[in-house]
């Protein structure tokens, strides 16, 4: 049994059994009346008559203080996000309030992208010295801010790496592009979304393809080879710069998915081991929120070889005048203008506010606590790890498995996690699909989280384990001190029960 010493909190989420907003109210009841003034006036050309509602719009009804509460409510019902939140993919980290403030200013919140740039100096400013922080961090000449995420960002490499090929007549033969088991599932993905043929390099024994396994697969068709490394089992390929050489001499590209870059960052740059592009995750590695999957910003690094090929705008500096500017054979936008500007001004504060030494303390941080975690989860009974016995390096997170628990108890890692939920944890990351561990768990801890913290998951997870070798039926069945128990999943794929909007409900169930 692991020797960590926390005691189990006596938890239960709160739970106030109301209805949504539309069923609360009543008709009439209001929290502001808008002057008559707002209305349009008959024959008002401002309102063409295809613009103007037939009848009024059907909104809830409530008082002031009738809405605060309800959202009061609903705020302290949140299961995510709110407890002790090891999320063990890409960083998730606390995002600090004052860079909401920053963003809710109208400096900000009302700039709209088709003002002229002398309008908004100060944001393409920001926006300008925060390629410049990321250049320094990777090394490379160009960053992009447009894409909407990590995956997006690996789409646009593989849509740039065909604009590459193709604007040196080899983009009929670049026809493969290379990657790993233990890469994320994105760089396969968005590979054969802009339609490359993908080779995925399988795991060997320790841990990693082989530097022969990847030669056998590059040749005179090869395109680019995608990865992250540390991989999201936490192990780094320490013959990387061999896999980049390789496909440069057969005249590939190399991408580095830099979602797990906290464990390395100040350590290493992308483009000093040989990395023609790679790519981060600001919604995770830089303390920006990732509410709900989004705002999210895949940034983008490139060499000066394929800055050309980025999506415009890029935002340029002329003496002391920031301008915008297309790149010569842009392949076109990935998304709307800049991106998601407010993510990158909070993403500026935080790097700033780090400060070189202040990233490199994070990334140690990350690792101590991580070593930290090992030690005391492999003390639990039927908790092992990816390649037990090995003596790999493992940076900022560790895929732990519980495949001899459940061989033990029937129960499975999502049994667990829900039973986990119960004590305010919240639910922990499993892997991504397919799971090439068995059951898996994958807690990464990151610099933010105390010691304390720790040792209360690791507590948590002991007790639940022990639980469920006493009850199995209590772990099955949870989680029970949380907002919702276990749901009926039977109709989430039947397009004629589930709804997201109240009108649609309503249409679907027969109130409409």
């Amino acid at each position: 049994m692991s020797t960590v010493s926390s005691s189990i909190r006596d938890y239960h989420a709160a739970s106030w059994d109301e209805g949504v907003i539309y069923e609360l109210g009543a008709p009439g009841r209001r929290g502001v009346v808008p002057p008559q003034s707002w209305a349009p006036q008959s024959g008002d050309s401002l309102f063409p008559q295809s613009l103007r509602r037939e009848r009024d719009a059907d909104l809830p009804e409530l008082a002031e203080y009738e809405v605060r509460r309800h959202f009061t409510h609903l705020s302290q019902q949140t299961m995510g996000m709110m407890g002790i939140s090891l999320f063990g993919t890409c960083t998730m980290k606390h995002n600090p309030t004052v860079n909401e403030q920053i963003t809710a200013r109208s400096e900000v919140a009302a700039v709209h992208p088709r003002q002229d740039p002398s309008t908004y100096q100060g944001l393409l400013g920001i926006v300008h010295s925060l390629e410049d922080e990321l250049r320094n961090l990777s090394g490379m000449d160009a960053f992009s801010f447009q894409p909407g995420g990590g995956a997006d960002a690996a789409y646009l490499h593989a849509v740039v790496t065909r604009a590459y090929h193709a604007s040196r007549g080899e983009l009929a033969q670049r026809t493969h592009i290379v990657t790993t088991a233990q890469a994320h599932p994105c760089n396969p993905a968005t590979a054969k979304a802009a339609g490359f043929e993908v080779i995925t390099l399988p795991i060997e024994e320790d841990g990693y393809p082989s530097v022969e396994a990847l030669k056998a697969a590059i040749g005179p068709n090869t395109a680019a080879l995608m990865l992250n490394n540390p991989d999201d089992m936490g192990i780094y390929n320490p013959h990387i710069k061999e896999f980049i050489d390789a496909v440069h001499e057969v005249g590939g590209l190399a991408f580095y998915d830099n979602a797990n870059f906290n464990g390395v960052m100040t350590r290493l740059r992308a483009r000093d081991l040989g990395f023609d592009a790679c790519m981060y995750m600001l919604h995770k590695t830089f303390g920006v929120p990732k509410g709900g999957n989004g705002p999210s910003v895949g940034a983008y690094g490139c060499s000066d070889e394929l800055a050309p090929f980025l999506p415009g705008p890029r935002i340029v500096k002329n003496g002391d005048v920031y301008d915008l500017i297309e790149p010569e054979h842009s392949v076109g936008r990935v998304r709307e203008f800049l991106g998601n500007v407010q993510q990158l001004v909070k993403a500026y504060s935080w790097t700033r506010a780090m400060g070189t030494d202040g990233l490199r303390e994070a990334s140690d941080l990350s690792l101590l606590a991580n070593n930290y975690m090992e030690k005391h989860l492999m003390a639990l009974k039927g908790v092992t790890m990816s390649f037990p016995g090995k003596a790999l390096p493992r940076m900022e997170m560790t895929r732990y498995s519980l495949e001899e628990y459940t061989a033990e108890t029937g129960l499975s890692t999502v049994d667990v996690q829900n039973r986990m939920t119960d004590f305010g944890i919240d639910a922990y990351w499993l892997a991504h699909e397919p799971w090439i561990v068995p059951e898996p768990f994958t807690p990464e801890a990151g610099e933010m989280w105390s010691k304390e913290d720790l040792d209360e998951w690791i507590a948590v997870l002991a007790h639940v384990l022990e639980e469920g070798r006493r009850d199995p039926e209590l772990v099955r069945t949870a989680p029970h001190n949380q907002v919702v128990a276990q749901i009926d999943g039977s109709g989430l794929d039947n397009p004629d029960t589930w709804a997201v909007t109240w009108a649609a409900y309503r249409r679907k169930h027969g109130n409409g």
